[in-house]
């Protein structure tokens, strides 16, 4: 199920997925006042259905309202995607990623960040990863 949240959701949809992570939980209502040009309230009601349909949320009744939750975690759903992108885009590669996402950066890297990303790699080298 993890992998199908990588690569089976469209634009609006991510847009969906993203405010549901954002709040937890969420009825259409709120959804779609948190999108972007939202569409109408039946287009979201449609949308959140979709995703349902995939397996991607699950919903639970509050009185006449439905409400609307993520079934797998954030981070889950990250890593699942960053997996995606390294076998679709880099071959495997996370040094090609790296790389790639270095020579992209739309801003230059705090010295914080540098030391942050230099503390993970001197760990994985302690772990022989």
């Amino acid at each position: 199920m993890a992998d199908s949240l990588a690569n089976r959701l469209s634009r609006r949809e991510r847009q969906i997925m993203d405010v549901l992570y954002q709040l937890g939980e969420a009825t259409a209502a709120e959804v779609q006042e948190r999108l972007p040009e939202p569409p109408s309230y039946s287009a979201v009601r449609a949308m959140l259905r979709i995703l349902e349909d995939k397996g991607h949320i699950r919903h639970h009744e509050d009185g006449p309202r439905y409400v609307f939750a993520p079934v797998v975690a954030r981070d889950t759903a990250q890593r699942s995607a960053v997996k995606h992108l390294l076998r679709t885009f880099f071959d495997g590669s996370v040094e090609d990623a790296m790389a790639a996402l270095l020579d992209g950066a739309e801003r230059k890297l705090s010295r914080d960040e540098i030391d942050r990303m230099s503390q993970l790699i001197e760990q994985r080298k302690r772990e022989g990863r």
